[in-house]
């Protein structure tokens, strides 16, 4: 069975997707009610945190009502769509930590070649470690970024995805509609505000671009792989002072705010050519009809 019919493992009916998408925005501001309730409580200026250790703990904060959405999302398809779990992230037995390492690692060096190509290139990208704060954020961004990846993806690339799969039943029209509303979910980030919302196009791009890897391979390993190393690399390795995540990061870029070269290369090359690599690598077949043609 497809990943995209996973939810036929379960209990089927529009009440079930009424009650599940409203228990998780419900989760989602709880979440996010008690971490602004933290931010008053502690005096955390969200906007200019001071100090190293501010920063560490806004990211925290921030990535808290994720680890709501979640827990919430995934007790919803066990209890309320009486499925298994591992279906909401996989069509296989089990989920497949080698080809989520696999794509994490292929990308993170991608991102790392990529920096020491800016750095060398003349790029005001400056060493920015400081060995105080440094740990605590390996830890915040180890441990809680993969956890907000995981429910942006269970959510749009798994729940919703999957949802749409039973409501239109076509493979690629689900990707199209899945990454559209992945993009538009990035639309309140900073980085959008700085750049313009033509920005979003590149999240939605990026978001129709993991749709392919979770269609086509019939699970999400290989996308969220990819989805956490690029959180992880923007909080641990290079930060700049306008994107989503500012931390006291090895890097920081000091050039001014624009949609650069690298975010281009990202679409027109990097994207592709993943896809072409995951493609030759797990002999995707039947293209035609997984993504143009109707279920």
């Amino acid at each position: 069975m497809q990943f995209i019919e996973q939810y036929r493992k379960g209990l089927v009916s529009t009440n079930s997707y009424i009650l599940t998408i409203s228990l998780i925005l419900f989760s989602f501001v709880v979440g996010n009610t008690l971490a602004l309730g933290l931010v008053k409580w502690l005096n955390i200026d969200l906007f200019n945190a001071g100090s190293g250790g501010d920063k560490n703990l806004t990211l925290l904060l921030m990535l808290v009502p994720f680890v709501f959405l979640l827990g919430t999302l995934i007790l919803c398809i066990k209890f309320i769509h009486k499925r298994s779990i591992t279906s909401l992230f996989t069509s296989r037995d089990k989920f497949d930590w080698k080809r989520f390492f696999l794509s994490f690692g292929i990308f993170g060096l991608i991102l790392s070649v990529s920096l020491a190509i800016a750095i060398f290139s003349g790029v005001d990208v400056r060493w920015n470690m400081n060995a105080s704060t440094f740990v605590p954020l390996l830890l915040v961004s180890f441990i809680m970024l993969p956890l907000q990846t995981a429910a942006e993806d269970a959510l749009f690339r798994g729940y919703l995805f999957q949802g749409l799969g039973r409501l239109i039943k076509h493979g690629g029209i689900s990707i199209l509609i899945s990454g559209v509303l992945f993009g538009l979910l990035h639309g309140a980030n900073p980085e959008v505000a700085k750049l313009g919302y033509g920005l979003l196009a590149f999240y939605i791009l990026s978001g129709i671009f993991l749709g392919i890897l979770t269609h086509m391979d019939d699970g999400m390993e290989l996308g969220m792989g990819y989805h956490a190393v690029n959180n992880i690399f923007a909080a641990v390795v290079l930060t700049n002072n306008w994107q989503a995540f500012t931390t006291d990061a090895l890097f920081v870029d000091r050039t001014p705010p624009e949609f650069g070269w690298e975010s281009i290369l990202t679409l027109i090359v990097i994207q592709p050519l993943l896809i072409l690599i995951f493609a030759r690598i797990y002999k995707w077949k039947n293209w035609k009809q997984k993504i143009l043609q109707k279920m």
